[in-house]
């Protein structure tokens, strides 16, 4: 070897020691404050080890090697030790270490050495051994399964009732498909043996991506089938009929919203759809058939089925003014973001009122409307429960109480109505609440839906100051308990804990126990010191039962060790007492977050064979109190008029002493700080009250990290589970369609074990629940979803509603 060629060679060896020396004094920097709050040993010793092996190959010492094979072996074991054999949690503590011992392998390396004991064919063995473990326990990984996901174990249970739909075969009426918001179909032409050969029909593009003007909306709606003809909304609250066929326009009303203070996180989930009996509106004549929907300039829409005309008799040419009743509104404080609910000729609406900005927000009120004329017919107004009018002239409903932005189920039968309610506004901080606000948020409330009067109500979470609302539809399924039928309300929450009442009365079918919970915050002297937990029905949080917390520093995760160092640290800085932490000045680890357990996608059930379907997230944030005058400093204000800001950053709480710093828990490049999966789809036997098999809910194939404000996406097919909102439904043939995940893909899977049968790829994120219909043209069974994206999942947005169908015959 030529003087010039052993030169190059030292100069290669000394980039590498330089960079093993700059790893070392980074995990010995942020080890050291690891050790310093009580956390793990491992960054300091390792960075120690990598700092002493970069000098050694400075030196051209051969020791280098041997030594950097032993901090090799030790994080082996150290990782191995801490989360056991599992892909991912394995990735970030070993692949870093492991893919920059490769140096040691390399002619630079060995050509380098000056004293020391030289690499002989036995330490290369050693190197390249440790490679081959590290990619056999990333085998054996795979091999042995994920303890997050549970195999199906026996067959489905045995069909235990007949579903008769109360609509013609094949149409989807309601925004769950029937007032009991079941998301279940009938239909069995699509099965678990031809899903395979589903094929996209036609597409659909509203028109709203790229907006014209201000951020992007979201497309989230499910449509309506009637007759030969869908129904949605847009982004932009205009609502469209298709044809069932070939998804060509039939016709498209312009809302002519005011998009004044609407921000992107603005939705229309859905519309109502109303036959009119023959006494009211003869057969035949205009709006005989109507869509109603509700506005993000807070209007009640009814158009004519038929030809997209208003109803000229419904409040003032086809539409009403729903500010009315609620004084000061500053535009996009208040809307509605959930289909309506027509039960008993009425048209039963709650409403979205803007998270986080002041007390001094409008009402959060429910209110039902004639659903020919449009008139006002009856208020729950929580600040005055037992007065169901209009208020008298110079008065208002009750500003700043709990709201009801859900959807909405309804028992006909029973003549009752179901709303969900959130907290009252702001989210973080009680100590303005009201007796009542206290009383009726987070909880489910059974109203008359003819005279608004409260039946009963359960409350799902005592003084919510973690944003806990009750976001999902009550779904309603009749169930066998003790031989007997008894008409049951499933409630999903955002805690992760599924209620089981008796829709009659609200009493819980399925046990449920006050348990204590964390102490302190802020707000000592206020917080519950119980919260009522579904002790018999599986938990959708995420939460370890066999940890003493639930989570702990182990949990921790990245993209890489750095990431992994980083997230660790800030963990132990927060506060974390388990779930339901009370916020205070101090940072808290916020864990089932606001976007975890159930949300608005809700679950789907199969009402004869009493399974319950649903998608749930488990998306730690970081939340933290600002003391006002940090807040005013930040220029944290909302009540000047301006739009509320982003739900998922730091809002100002006017009208309390904190404003609140809230964003998902996450590392510098943009991984979640927890290790996956952050999605989940989980069967339930309702019968037995067992989980029937658990499933990651999509890839890494469009998931990745942050560098410099650009996303890079992984593109690897592998199983991750991603975070996602939107909700799933099932089919009478054993199938369950979903998307609602950072994956970009609409799946269906086998109801009996969870597997993925059939995927296909969206041109935007599918953050919405799908719907299923039979054209009555063809025969064919159509499987339908929107594809609009999120901002908060991280998915292209777009403008599409895209149909898939098995080949034509």
């Amino acid at each position: 070897m030529t003087p010039t060629t052993e030169r190059r060679h030292r100069g290669a060896a000394r980039v590498f020691a330089t960079l093993f020396v700059l790893i070392g004094l980074a995990y010995v920097w942020g080890g050291a404050q690891l050790a310093l709050l009580g956390g793990s040993l491992y960054f300091l010793i390792t960075g120690l080890a990598v700092i002493v092996s970069g000098i050694l190959v400075w030196r051209g010492n051969g020791w280098a090697g041997w030594l950097y094979a032993v901090m090799l072996a030790w994080t082996y074991v150290w990782a191995v030790d801490e989360v056991g054999v599992d892909f991912w949690t394995l990735l970030p503590r070993l692949s870093g270490p492991f893919l920059f011992g490769l140096f040691f392998l390399t002619p630079w390396y060995r050509r380098g050495l000056i004293s020391g004991p030289r690499p002989p064919l036995l330490g290369r063995a050693v190197v390249g051994g440790f490679a081959l473990a590290l990619l056999g326990l990333f085998g054996w990984g795979f091999a042995q399964g994920d303890i997050h996901e549970i195999a199906a174990t026996r067959a489905l249970p045995e069909a235990k009732a007949n579903y008769v739909p109360d609509t013609p075969e094949g149409e989807w009426h309601h925004y769950g498909n029937d007032q009991h918001g079941t998301r279940f179909s009938p239909l069995e032409q699509i099965t678990p043996e031809n899903v395979r050969d589903l094929q996209v029909a036609w597409t659909y593009r509203t028109g709203d991506y790229p907006p014209p003007e201000g951020p992007v909306r979201r497309l989230q709606a499910t449509p309506l089938k009637i007759g030969r003809s869908l129904y949605l909304c847009t982004a932009r609250n205009d609502i469209v009929s298709l044809d069932e066929e070939t998804g060509q326009e039939n016709w498209r009303f312009n809302s002519h919203t005011d998009l004044t203070g609407v921000t992107g996180s603005a939705a229309c989930r859905g519309v109502a759809y109303y036959q009119a009996p023959e006494s009211e509106v003869p057969a035949g004549a205009a709006c005989a058939a109507r869509i109603i929907g509700g506005t993000v300039d807070a209007r009640l829409l009814a158009i004519d089925a038929a030809t997209g005309e208003p109803c000229a008799d419904f409040g003032q040419n086809g539409q009403v003014d729903l500010k009315q009743g609620l004084g000061h509104v500053i535009p996009g404080y208040s809307y509605v973001s959930s289909a309506p609910q027509v039960v008993r000729g009425r048209v039963v609406i709650g409403g979205w009122i803007s998270d986080g900005q002041m007390t001094d927000e409008p009402s959060g009120v429910i209110r039902a409307f004639d659903a020919v004329t449009g008139a006002f017919d009856w208020a729950f107004d929580m600040g005055r429960p037992e007065d169901h009018s209009m208020p008298a002239e110079g008065e208002e409903f009750t500003r700043g109480t709990p709201n009801s932005w859900a959807p909405i189920s309804a028992d006909d039968e029973l003549g009752l109505v179901y709303m969900p309610t959130g907290n009252a506004t702001p989210d973080y901080w009680g100590g303005h609440r009201r007796d009542f606000d206290n009383r009726y948020s987070g909880s489910i409330l059974a109203l008359d839906a003819e005279t608004g009067a409260l039946r009963w109500h359960f409350q799902t979470i005592h003084y919510d100051v973690w944003d806990m609302d009750v976001g999902s539809q009550p779904s309603l399924v009749d169930l066998q308990i003790g031989g007997e039928t008894v008409p049951a309300l499933v409630q999903l929450t955002k805690r992760g804990q599924n209620f089981v009442l008796d829709r009659r009365t609200g009493e819980p079918i399925y046990e449920v126990q006050e348990r204590p919970v964390p102490q302190g915050g802020a707000e000592a002297e206020r917080i519950s010191p119980t919260q009522p937990f579904s002790v018999e029905m599986p938990e959708f949080s995420g939460i370890d039962p066999k940890k003493p917390l639930g989570v702990d520093e182990t949990d921790m995760w990245g993209a890489t060790p750095f990431d992994l160092m980083w997230c660790r640290i800030r963990f132990r800085e927060a506060r974390w007492d388990g779930p339901l932490t009370p916020p205070g000045e101090d940072p808290v680890f916020f864990f089932p977050g606001s976007l975890g357990g159930n949300n608005w996608g809700s679950g789907s059930f199969d009402p004869e064979r009493k399974i319950l379907v649903a998608n749930w997230n488990r998306v730690p944030m970081y939340l933290r109190l600002m003391p006002r005058p940090e807040a005013d400093a930040a220029g944290l204000r909302a009540a000047d008029g301006r739009p509320g800001v982003s739900v998922g950053g730091a809002v100002p709480q006017e009208g309390t002493p904190y404003a609140a710093d809230l964003k998902p828990f996450m590392s510098p490049l943009g991984a979640p700080c927890l290790a996956p999966p952050y999605g989940l789809v989980t069967a339930v036997d309702l019968t037995t009250k067992e989980v029937l098999w658990q499933r990651r809910s999509g890839t890494a194939e469009d998931s990745g990290v942050t560098i410099a404000g650009s996303t890079i996406r992984s593109r690897l097919p592998i199983s991750l589970g991603v975070p996602g909102l939107g909700g799933s439904i099932t089919t009478k043939s054993g199938l369950v369609f979903i998307a609602a995940s950072g994956e970009q893909s609409l799946r269906a899977m086998d109801l009996e074990t969870g597997d993925i049968l059939w995927k296909g790829r969206l041109p935007a994120g599918g953050n919405a629940t799908p719907m299923t219909y039979l054209s009555e043209e063809s025969g064919r069974q159509f499987v339908v979803i929107a594809a609009g994206g999120h901002n908060l999942m991280q998915t292209q947005p777009g403008d599409y509603l895209v149909a898939y169908a098995l080949p034509k015959q």
